[in-house]
Formats: structure tokens, sequence, C-alpha cells
């Protein structure tokens, strides 16, 4: 959870030339969506196949990560493409999900997503951490949007809709598909395990407002509104999910997932043995009917994260951040993790999409 502020508040505006590694024909854009559930605008950020044109950037560079290049601005390129709805984990941004979102627009999808108010690098709560719904209406709203938008909605196939999510994210992203959570197992899981992240949050006493960590009580998830945290944020339009290491794991109604018409992929960082119980996956992949669970061997959590910089280690050591961001404790690099989550993620969703008539 350190991860909350301190890595996110330290992007940097450095622009690449385009002569650098950015992929070819990859584009980039930051709007801003009006949200009516929120009253207020969204932080969205969109990457999609381009032709030439914009200018290189590298998307989600910071001290400590590596960002991904982009053109930003860059013409739309004709076509009917598929949109993949992206969800960032909780206290991250979605520009930290560059790299597989500019790997999925160079395969010939639009890429969306909203940094989520209440759960977003500098402005983070335990109170607002489990209010999904509103993390919902963040993706259909921005959805919805970019389906009225003439500059996007002459290329997105409105027949083809998916959504990533990780983390907290990957619970977001099943929600949108149908599936709900029982509020009495996600208290239960934490008075069971107290020891998780998650659950350390809550109890932390502390959050990140206007980018300054504050103090605050613990928060007790028995204060959460169960209708909001049971009711269903099904939205219709989605037709596949890639939830990675998805939140809740524990706490999700089984029966839901039986009823989720749409394809749900499950990800988890690492073998079987070694993903933590709250995101372990099997059980959820178990019970639905179109759908699959991939393990990545010898990641981990956080590998799901950009690729480290060099000195990334030392300097969060000499800032004090206990975190291990950087850490992957395997055989392979993050770098190498990525390219078989690229592939992975990637094959998925072609294969969900190529079955929609």
């Amino acid at each position: 959870m350190r991860l909350l502020s301190l890595v996110f508040s330290l992007a940097l505006t450095t622009t690449l030339s385009a002569a650098g590694a950015t992929p070819e024909g990859v584009g980039f854009k930051e709007i801003r969506i009006h949200s009516e559930a929120r009253n207020k605008d969204l932080a969205v950020f969109v990457w999609y196949p381009a032709v030439a044109g914009g200018e290189a950037v590298p998307v989600g560079e910071d001290r400590i990560f590596e960002g991904t290049p982009a053109f930003a601005d860059a013409p739309v390129a004709g076509g009917d493409h598929p949109i993949i709805l992206l969800s960032h984990g909780s206290g991250a941004t979605v520009q930290k999900m560059a790299w597989i979102a500019t790997a999925l627009a160079d395969a010939g999808f639009v890429v969306a997503g909203p940094n989520h108010p209440g759960t977003t690098s500098g402005d983070s709560t335990p109170e607002d951490t489990p209010k999904l719904w509103e993390r919902t209406d963040d993706l259909s709203t921005v959805l919805s949007a970019l389906l009225a938008e003439p500059k996007f909605r002459s290329v997105i196939d409105p027949d083809k809709i998916g959504a990533l999510g990780f983390s907290l994210g990957g619970a977001a992203v099943l929600q949108l598909a149908g599936a709900r959570a029982r509020l009495d197992d996600y208290v239960r899981y934490c008075d069971t395990y107290p020891d998780m992240p998650d659950c350390r949050w809550f109890a932390g006493g502390r959050a990140y407002v206007d980018q300054t960590e504050v103090q605050v009580e613990p928060y007790d998830l028995r204060n959460v509104d169960l209708a909001r945290f049971e009711q269903s944020n099904l939205d219709a339009r989605l037709q596949t999910v890639v939830a990675v290491d998805p939140a809740l794991a524990t706490a999700f109604n089984l029966e839901s997932l039986e009823d989720v018409q749409s394809a749900l992929h499950f990800v988890n960082l690492g073998a079987h043995e070694t993903v933590p119980i709250a995101v372990r996956s099997d059980t959820l992949a178990s019970r639905v009917s179109h759908g699959s669970l991939t393990h990545i061997e010898n990641a981990v959590h956080f590998s799901f994260l950009p690729v480290c910089r060099q000195g990334a280690k030392a300097f969060m050591k000499a800032i004090g951040e206990a975190d291990p961001l950087c850490s992957d404790e395997g055989s392979r690099s993050r770098a190498a993790l990525h390219e078989e989550l690229e592939q992975t993620i990637v094959d998925l969703f072609r294969s969900s999409f190529s079955k929609v008539k």
C-alpha cells in the first residue's frame, strides 16, 4: 500500500524523440470525462492504433518506473477496433498500466481507463477503497463517452467491448461483468487474514489526500454501505473480462459468477501455491461457464507494475520505502514476465472477440 503516493506522485514530463523505442502506430491521449455520479471530471487516458503524427512521450515514467512510449495526440487510425476498459490497482494510476495498454493498442485495440478518485495515487482513503460501485460507474461512464465522441465512435466496434483490471481493478471489472460480492465474506476475510495488504490498509490509520499522507481512524468494513457493496454493477455491453490478481477473491458470491454471460478470464501472478489467498482465483474460475485461469510462473503481485528504472531499489531504500515494488522473486526479469503477460492478455481478448458475431 505504500505505493499509494510515493511512487505515483513523481511523474516526469520528459519528452522522448520520435526516433526512440516508440512502437509504431500507437497513439495516446489524455481527456476529461464528466461523471454525474461523482459530480466531477475524470482524468481518462486513451491508447489507440494511430497513423503517423504526434509527439513521442514516455507514459507512466517516474523516479521508480520506466515509461512506455506512445505518440501523444497522434491521429486515430481508421478501422473497427475493439475497445478495452482499464481499471488500475488500489493507490495506483492507469498510466502505470501503459505497458499493457500499449501492447493492446499495438495489437489493434482502443484502450481507455480513468484514474479512479479516492483510490488513486495521492488521493486514496481506506473508506473509499471498498466502494467498487464507484469504480464500475467510472468505467461505464468512460465507455458511454467514447462511444458518443465522434473521433472514437467512428473507429470503435460497439459489439466488441472488453475490460482489463489489476488487483482492486480486477475486482471492479468482474463486477462490471455482473459478479457480486458479499460484505460478510469480506469482513470475515480480514478478520481471518489481518496481515493481508488490503486488511492492513483498512486498519492502518492513514490515507492520502491532495498528495499528502494524513492520519485517519482505522476503517471497519462493517461500516460499508451493504446495499451498494452487494448490488449488481452489470454493464450489459461488456463481452469479455481479464482480471489479473483480482482483489476480493474470497468475497465474491460464487452463484453470481455462474450467471455471468461475459467470458471471464483470470490471470494469477505466480504458481498456485505462491498466490496469496487475497487474489487466488482458482475457485472463482471453477464457477464460470466460459472463461479460463492462467498462471504466470515466477511472477508476484507487483510484477504487473512497470519495469523499474536502474537504481530504483537503492532510491527506495534511501527514502525508507519498504514495499518490494521492484522485486519479482523469480528467475525471470520483469521485462520477460511482461512479454508473457502481453501475449497472454492479447490472445485472451482476440480469442473472445473472434467468437462475437
